[in-house]
């Protein structure tokens, strides 16, 4: 109990109170608004409506919208971590999944999976796995031997690596049948209506992975201080680099698998919640949990309710949001 209310212990039991809040608030709104109602006002007749056991609301709210909402949770969830992590490893806060071709890596893998007519676990979450870490591996080998210019040269490998996995997904979908077509681009952009109840129960491969990077948080502080820093205060960083690395890959990738290519995640969180609470990821870790959950419930949120009718794929509100953010850190770490 005392190790509870230690400094940092009340801190984080007070972090996690709001945004535990802020995440309620999100699942709540999320399922019970949609395209079919957009206005908040009738929110108490749904409550009504939903309370009847044979009322169609109800059907929809628990067997459509609950699974959507609870998969970009945790889709949020994961992109919010794995950015954290890449910017705690390659000691760059523009680094995420999706602007270093992570997630575009994890695509090529998962279409070629879903193309050769493999299982979605494992064939296709290996596929997605292996495409993803061969991604990594070419960007830190391009971005190698330029230390002068690191940063940059990071970016610029990330980047270019991300539109040649935009050019092999446009070639694979180009194989595919023209029926595959729709759900296929969709996916690409960011989908979360295709949602199979089925298949959430993967995601639970993804909880030990968080339990990892939430027990390497101290090391996480240390790194950021440089590799001959956190070497001479007894942190083996080859070993919790490499532990970090493999398990925040694995979980971008799985979540690739089901909702597509999402960015800006990893990178509007974790920047929010820097300036916010400070470096300690101690707390950055839960709070990026807590946080890109509800970003991404809200994101998917407007993306069923802005159109006069349809949706939006979700991808497009979060680059429409973290495109801008980019660019304006981008130009803030230049100066």
């Amino acid at each position: 109990m005392d190790r509870i209310f230690t400094p940092i212990g009340k801190r984080l039991v007070l972090l996690c109170l709001p945004l535990g809040l802020l995440l309620a608030l999100a699942f709540f709104f999320g399922s019970l608004l949609g395209s079919s109602n957009r206005n908040p006002f009738l929110l108490g007749d749904m409550l009504t409506e939903l309370a009847s056991p044979d009322s169609t609301q109800r059907t929809i709210i628990t067997q459509i919208r609950f699974p959507r909402v609870l998969l970009a949770a945790v889709t949020g969830a994961t992109l919010s971590l794995g950015g954290l992590v890449f910017q705690v490893l390659l000691r760059n806060p523009l680094a995420e999944p999706y602007i270093l071709g992570i997630s575009g890596g994890a695509a090529v893998g998962a279409i070629g999976g879903m193309l050769a007519g493999v299982s979605f676990f494992p064939g296709v979450t290996a596929a997605a796995f292996a495409g993803s870490m061969t991604t990594l591996g070419l960007v830190l080998l391009l971005a190698s031997g330029t230390r002068a210019v690191r940063r940059d040269s990071l970016l610029l490998a990330g980047v270019m690596m991300n539109g040649f996995a935009g050019a092999l997904i446009m070639f694979l979908i180009s194989l595919s049948k023209s029926s595959e077509l729709h759900h296929m681009l969709f996916w690409l952009m960011g989908d979360l209506s295709m949602v199979q109840p089925e298949r959430l129960a993967f995601f639970y491969l993804i909880v030990p992975c968080a339990m990892i990077i939430f027990f390497l948080a101290r090391p996480m502080n240390v790194l950021l201080a440089g590799r001959e820093a956190a070497v001479s205060l007894g942190v083996d960083v080859k070993k919790i680099s490499l532990l970090l690395l493999v398990t925040s890959t694995f979980m971008v990738s799985l979540v690739v698998c089901f909702s597509g290519l999402i960015g800006f995640v990893g990178l509007v969180i974790p920047h929010i919640l820097r300036l916010v609470i400070g470096p300690d990821h101690r707390l950055l870790v839960p709070a990026a949990v807590f946080g890109g959950a509800s970003y991404l419930v809200i994101c998917d949120l407007l993306a069923r309710t802005l159109p006069a009718s349809g949706e939006l794929p979700v991808g497009i509100i979060t680059a429409m949001i973290g495109a801008p953010l980019f660019i304006l850190l981008l130009r803030r770490s230049r100066q």
